[in-house]
């Protein structure tokens, strides 16, 4: 059973037994518009809980995307390196941008429900 949370920085994570599956959420998207480029993490960095993972730039600005979790990325979204629009066209679908194997337990209480989540982009 897959369940999905979201971060207070954006991100969201999709959990499937020990593998999570990251990009940034669509409210992210929205505020940084057009997406033109994603420099993303190389395969096997082992990233600790709250560091810069990946680069996100926007005809507006660029971004930070922080790891949500402890682990080591096993996969990376290529097809962003070409089409990075695709992170507009469905950030939180086909625009995912790593899959990483979870190192140690998933404290899920440092993460939020999407209703949660969605719930605090009003304040």
């Amino acid at each position: 059973m897959t369940t999905t949370y979201y971060t207070s920085d954006h991100e969201w994570l999709s959990i499937d037994d020990d593998i999570a599956t990251v990009g940034i959420t669509e409210h992210a998207q929205k505020a940084l518009g057009e997406i033109v480029f994603v420099e993303l993490p190389e395969l096997g960095r082992v990233c600790q809980k709250g560091e810069a993972i990946a680069v996100v730039e926007s005809v507006k600005a660029a971004s930070d995307v922080y790891s949500p979790l402890r682990g080591e990325v096993i996969e990376v979204n290529k097809i962003l390196e070409d089409s990075p629009e695709l992170v507009n066209d469905g950030a939180e679908a086909d625009g995912w941008f790593i899959k990483m194997r979870i190192d140690g337990v998933l404290d899920k209480k440092d993460y939020m429900s999407r209703d949660i989540y969605l719930a605090s982009l009003d304040d």
